[in-house]
C-alpha cells in the first residue's frame, strides 16, 4: 500500500487544506480514499485516526504555547469522549463492512448539512459578540484625549473575545452545562472511534449553541479534544491490529503540509466557493461509499 505513496500524500495534503480552511478533521476525505485503494473499511477508519493524531497535536501544541488553550475545558469535554471513543472502536469491530460503510455514507451526508450549520452558527455568534462590544462601548463612554479620540474607541478596536475567554450573550444557554459537555464530548468520541473522524464539525456548533462559548474558544477547545479522541480511538484500534502505521504517518505528514498551504493561499479564495466545492465533494463521496456498502452487502 505504500506503493501508492503519491496518492496517499496528496490525500493527506487535501485533508489538511480542508482542516485549515474549514476547521474540520480530514477523516471524511481520508476514509473513502483508503477504501478506494483497497484498504478494508475497519483499517481505513483505524488508520484515519492515526493521521488525525499527527495533524491535531501540532495545532494544539501551538495554541497551548500561545496561551490560547484552556486545558480545563478540553479535559471536561475530553473525558466523556475518551470513554465513548472506545465504544465506537468496539462497534466498528463488531459491525460488518457494509454496515460500517453505510453508516459512514450517512455521516458524509450529515456533514453536508453540518458544514453549513456550523458556518451559520459561527456567523450568528460573531454578530452577537460584535453587538455586545458596541453596547459596552456605548454604555461606558470615556473622556476624549487631547487629540479628540476617546479611549473607548481604542478598546473597541481590540479583540472582544480572546481565544481563552468565554463570551456570554445572555439567555442562550438553557441546558445544564454538565449535560451539555457530556453530549458534546460523547458525540465526538463515538464518531472518532466508529468512523475515524475528529468530530470538530459537530463539536464547534454544539459548544456555541449549548455552552455559549465564543468562536475562537470553541474552535481551539475542539482541536484539543480531537487530540484526545483520536489518540483514544487509535489506541483502541491498534490493540485490535487494525492500524496501518506507515499509511497513517504518510497521511498525517501530508495533512501538516496541507494546513500550511491553507493558511498561506486559501484566504485569497472566496469562502463560499470553497464551502460549495467541499460540500459537493462530500456528496460525491457519499454516493461512492453507499455503492461500496451495497457491493459489500451483496458479496457477504
Amino acid at each position: 500500500m505504500v506503493d501508492d505513496f503519491g496518492l496517499l500524500a496528496a490525500a493527506g495534503v487535501l485533508s489538511g487544506v480542508l482542516a485549515g480552511f474549514l476547521g474540520i478533521g480530514g477523516g471524511t476525505i481520508l476514509v473513502p480514499i483508503m477504501v478506494r485503494l483497497g484498504i478494508t473499511p475497519i483499517e481505513a477508519v483505524a488508520t484515519s485516526s492515526l493521521a488525525i493524531v499527527v495533524t491535531s497535536i501540532t495545532g494544539s501544541v501551538q495554541n497551548w504555547r500561545m496561551g490560547f488553550l484552556d486545558l480545563r475545558k478540553v479535559l471536561m469535554l475530553g473525558f466523556p469522549a475518551l470513554v465513548t471513543a472506545q465504544l465506537g472502536v468496539l462497534l466498528a469491530n463488531v459491525f460488518p463492512d457494509y454496515v460500517l460503510l453505510g453508516g459512514f455514507g450517512l455521516l458524509l451526508v450529515l456533514n453536508v448539512y453540518l458544514v453549513g450549520l456550523r458556518k451559520q452558527v459561527v456567523a450568528q455568534k460573531a454578530r452577537q459578540e460584535r453587538h455586545q462590544v458596541e453596547a459596552q462601548t456605548t454604555d461606558n463612554p470615556t473622556p476624549a484625549d487631547f487629540n479628540g479620540r476617546s479611549a473607548g474607541a481604542e478598546d473597541a478596536m481590540t479583540p472582544a473575545d480572546p481565544p481563552h475567554e468565554r463570551v456570554s450573550t445572555g439567555g442562550e444557554r438553557e441546558m445544564n452545562p454538565v449535560l451539555a459537555r457530556l453530549i458534546t464530548g460523547s458525540s465526538a468520541g463515538i464518531l472518532a472511534g466508529l468512523f475515524g473522524v475528529g468530530g470538530g464539525v459537530i463539536m464547534v456548533p454544539l459548544q456555541i449553541l449549548l455552552l455559549g462559548e465564543g468562536i475562537k474558544t470553541a474552535v481551539q477547545t475542539s482541536l484539543g479534544v480531537i487530540v484526545i479522541t483520536a489518540i483514544a480511538a487509535c489506541s483502541g484500534h491498534a490493540l485490535s491490529g487494525n492500524v496501518l502505521f506507515q499509511v497513517g504517518l504518510i497521511l498525517g505528514i501530508g495533512g501538516l503540509v496541507g494546513v500550511q498551504v491553507s493558511t498561506r493561499f486559501l484566504p485569497k479564495l472566496p469562502d463560499q466557493a470553497i464551502t460549495f466545492m467541499f460540500r459537493a465533494l462530500l456528496a460525491l463521496l457519499s454516493v461512492y461509499i453507499f455503492w461500496q456498502a451495497w457491493n459489500s452487502y451483496l458479496s457477504r
